[in-house]
């Protein structure tokens, strides 16, 4: 029995959320002060100075570059392809990422590029990838933002890209079904 390539599609792209959101675990695991030795030390630490260690938050800015944020300390980190989705972030946009001390991953767009809307048509490849041909080029689209309009290959699809550039990526705006 063959399997349709829209679901190996969407099982594909959530092992590789489940791995991204492993990948920034594991990362924050690693950059977390030992607290042992935190404890260890507390008698040649002022209190205050230990509270801020267990208090800060790291913040990274970077650039949305379709699925990942390219952040300036050169990491790449994932985003949640059901936020990007939602918020509609274009390929482009400075986002702000702060890593919380328990852990928890906020984002937020902060610097959005100047957008334009090319309307085009939704099409799946052989790999069961989606994209949206327009007139120029076909842009690549977040699955996620397939199963959140529900949108079927042939429908009508707007999508947002920069301005200016060439974008790979598009964020879908809204989907007129056919």
């Amino acid at each position: 029995m063959a399997i349709d390539p829209r679901t190996i599609a969407l099982i594909k792209q959530r092992l590789d959320d489940a791995e991204r959101n492993i990948q920034y675990v594991r990362q924050a695991l690693e950059e977390e002060p030992n607290l042992s030795q935190l404890e260890d030390t507390t008698d040649a630490q002022p209190a205050s100075s230990l509270e801020e260690v267990l208090e800060g938050e790291r913040i990274i800015e970077g650039v949305f570059d379709g699925q990942n944020m390219q952040g300036n300390d050169g990491e790449e980190y994932p985003i949640p392809p059901n936020y990007a989705s939602k918020s509609k972030i274009v390929e482009g946009d400075v986002l702000k990422l702060t890593i919380e001390t328990d852990g928890s991953l906020l984002y937020k767009q902060i610097n959005p590029v100047e957008r334009k809307r090319v309307v085009g048509i939704l099409v799946v490849d052989d790999q069961g990838n989606f994209g949206v041909k327009t007139e120029e080029k076909t842009y690549k689209i977040l699955l996620a933002s397939v199963t959140f309009y529900k949108a079927q290959e042939g429908d009508e699809v707007t999508v947002l890209v920069p301005e200016h550039g060439d974008a790979e990526w598009g964020a879908v705006d809204h989907v007129i079904h056919h």
